[in-house]
């Protein structure tokens, strides 16, 4: 029945040969496949077991040598018997060295061909049988002592007591002895004596039996010739005797446990990398500080004793002021260093109980546990902050290092983990906002403040897209003739909630939030928009300028993006006028003189806004296109009646204009004295409240076909906004 079960593969061109053996041999009971060629016979025997395949010699494709070549090198268990019309003496020995069992030349005798096919299944089957019976051999005494004493851990026996009874080669690199010198020897010589408890505790579990007693455990070994102590990963069972010998089996009256058998594997070099591993889940690389995770798990803990104890504990962040410009500056090689010498220098200034941790580049927070309150945190503040008053040496150049600290304490700031380290960074951020090099304790209008950032932030994402920004417009005077020659662009956001939000509201969040791209290009498309309407309404000679950020300059292509926008509206370029700040304008000069460069060669104007606050030195001026400056309303607020001495910049400011043939506006003017000092002091354009408020463009239109310039002369002590204001009444 087994011989009948196995699965024969025909392997034939002619379908005549194929039909007839299928016939013969589905008659004898044997399960059939068919292959017409070579190609099919392989990928058949690669997917499918066959007993036996009746093999062509001559196949059109690939011939039955190959597909015997194939079987053999593929070591596919089948045996084969080879089938031929030219049955030569060179093919049939070909094949039998090729490990075919059999050859069956064409025409064959049906009988001839069931007894060959049986005996070779016969064959078959009983090579099978005898690999078995071999495998059942290799459980010989001999085979197993042989095993035992060369496998890789220690295998070992211990009597009822704990005495050795057995030990395999492996003790002399466990232990650093020969066998025979532990045989009769107890456990505990060997055992590191912090864990000679937990083996006592596992010998007497599996002294006691039970159905198949094992037991695992982890262990320390002490070897005899004090070498390093190994660590040990032991699976034991208990044995009895019968009159067999040894088995590990279940525990029957009358079958005596006689000991413990036992394997010890050496895992000192995976609780060596462990050890690693675990180390570095938990502590920064670069400074071998706590690294966040064990911070937080610290603080978690110390919280818990602070509750316990009624204690108060504070926690820190310590931000490294302008690490980015030191690591620019001198490389990240050498900003490496300065956070490891920063780092040793705050451990050092620390109380033993305190955690110091790196949470990113060059950020720090530490725990100080069982403090006195607000006041010690401040103290600790001012230790840190002292002991950096001295520069570090590096690269031979020296470097000051000062630290922007923010600090909450428990239980005043926050009952929790969460709510502490939340607390302490607002407040960390508070000082980075208030100048750095400093330090700040938490209060509660941070958050409040930090809410509101966070409302406004969720909701600029949506003004753009629900069209809720507007543009307003301040009208730029000609002082010598009232004449209006020019408007600023300036963005207000239109809140659902809040109501009409000056920049000053939300302009600092939309730069740290990366959304200032968005807004300015949508204030320039507005802008542009705004100005082909005034073109259409008659005011085709009226200049738009429009601010411009520091991050818009920093993406590297702002210039081809205006240029990109402009392209979309009939708009003469040197109707537009870009203002940037002067310190925006100095943060990268390479960039900003190819930005600037590419905007003036289309014709698009260049002015610098906030002129005079940022940089002494004025070669820019000459290097940069520039065609405008706008003195900083700081200094027209000086202007003051009596106060001619203190005005001596403006003038400064004017006769640079002058010499460099740059145009000049002053902003922000807001009396009648400031309007004739300017005037009187040659001072071509102004704007401010003096003249208008920013206004929406529908009242810009109305604005400009009320102005009436005739009706003030130059020496008029009535405004033009509040002729026209009283034109409009």
């Amino acid at each position: 029945m087994l011989i009948r079960s196995s699965k024969i593969l025909i392997v034939d061109d002619e379908e005549r040969i194929r039909s007839g053996l299928s016939a013969v041999l589905l008659q004898a009971g044997y399960e059939i496949a068919c292959a017409a060629n070579g190609r099919d016979a392989t990928t058949l025997l690669s997917k499918k077991d066959f007993g036996l395949a009746l093999l062509d010699i001559n196949l059109p494709d690939v011939s039955g040598q190959q597909v015997l070549d194939f079987i053999r090198r593929r070591q596919i268990d089948t045996s084969v018997i080879m089938v031929s019309g030219e049955s030569t003496f060179e093919q049939a020995t070909a094949a039998l060295r090729k490990g075919a069992a059999d050859f069956i030349a064409k025409p064959y005798d049906p009988q001839k061909l069931l007894d060959t096919v049986s005996a070779v299944l016969k064959k078959r089957q009983r090579k099978k049988e005898y690999l078995k019976i071999q495998e059942r051999l290799q459980g010989s005494e001999e085979l197993h002592r042989f095993i035992v004493d060369n496998s890789p851990d220690l295998i070992f026996m211990l009597d009822d007591q704990g005495y050795f009874s057995f030990l395999n080669e492996k003790s002399r690199q466990f232990l650093g002895c020969q066998g025979e010198d532990f045989l009769g020897r107890h456990f505990s010589e060997i055992v590191l004596s912090q864990d000679f408890e937990k083996v006592s505790q596992a010998f007497r579990y599996l002294n006691r039996g039970g159905h198949q007693a094992t037991r695992s455990m982890e262990l320390r070994l002490r070897p005899r010739n004090g070498g390093e102590v190994r660590h040990v990963e032991v699976w034991a069972i208990s044995v009895e005797m019968n009159s067999l010998g040894v088995y590990a089996t279940q525990r029957d009256q009358g079958r005596p446990m006689v000991g413990i058998y036992g394997v010890a594997r050496d895992i000192s070099d995976r609780k060596q990398s462990e050890e690693l591993r675990r180390y570095h889940l938990y502590h920064d690389q670069l400074t071998n500080l706590p690294n966040r995770a064990l911070f937080t798990d610290r603080l978690q803990i110390a919280l818990g004793q602070a509750r316990r104890k009624k204690q108060q504990l504070a926690v820190m962040f310590l931000d490294i002021d302008r690490f980015k410009m030191i690591n620019d500056s001198l490389g990240h090689l050498a900003g490496d260093e300065l956070l490891q010498k920063v780092a040793q220098r705050l451990k050092e200034s620390l109380r033993e109980g305190d955690t110091l941790a790196r949470i990113s580049g060059d950020e720090f927070t530490l725990l100080a546990p069982d403090i006195g309150g607000v006041d010690a945190a401040d103290i600790i503040c001012r230790k840190i902050q002292s002991v950096f008053e001295q520069p570090f040496q590096l690269h031979g150049q020296t470097v000051r290092v000062t630290f922007s600290i923010g600090y909450a304490v428990y239980p005043h700031h926050g009952q929790t983990r969460e709510m502490l380290l939340k607390n302490a960074d607002l407040a960390m951020y508070r000082i980075k906002g208030k100048g750095r090099n400093g330090h700040c304790c938490f209060t509660e209008e941070m958050n409040r403040i930090n809410s509101y950032h966070f409302d406004i932030e969720n909701s600029l994402h949506r003004a753009i897209e629900n069209n809720e920004l507007r543009l307003f417009y301040q009208p730029q005077l000609d002082l010598s003739t009232h004449k209006v020659v020019g408007v600023e662009a300036l963005v207000r956001w239109e809140h659902p909630v809040r109501g009409l939000l000056y920049p000053s509201e939300f302009i600092p969040v939309a730069e740290q939030t990366k959304l200032i791209c968005s807004i300015g290009n949508w204030v320039l498309e507005q802008a542009c928009r705004d100005a082909v309407r005034l073109a259409e309404a008659g005011y085709s000679d009226l200049k738009m300028a429009i601010n411009v950020s520091a991050q818009q300059l920093e993406l590297g292509h702002f210039d081809r993006d205006f240029l990109n926008i402009l392209g979309k509206f009939p708009l003469d370029p040197t109707r537009l006028e870009i203002e940037i700040t002067e310190s925006n304008l100095m943060q990268d000069m390479d960039k900003s003189m190819r930005i600037l460069t590419t905007l003036a060669t289309h014709d698009v104007r260049i002015a610098v806004d906030d002129f005079g606050t940022g940089y002494s030195s004025l070669s820019y001026l000459q290097t940069l296109p520039i065609h405008t400056l706008k003195i900083d309303r700081s200094f027209v607020r000086n202007i003051v009646p009596g106060g001619e001495g203190q005005n001596t910049i403006i003038t400064a400011i004017l006769a640079i204009a002058k010499g460099l043939d740059l145009n000049f506006i002053a902003e922000g003017v807001e009396t009648g004295v400031q309007d004739a000092y300017l005037r009187e002091a040659g001072c071509l354009q102004a704007q401010g409240f003096h003249y208008s408020q920013p206004i929406g463009f529908n009242k810009l239109l109305a604005f400009l076909e009320h102005w009436n310039p005739q009706r003030n002369s130059t020496n008029s002590k009535i405004s033009p906004i509040q002729s026209y204001s009283s034109s409009k009444s």
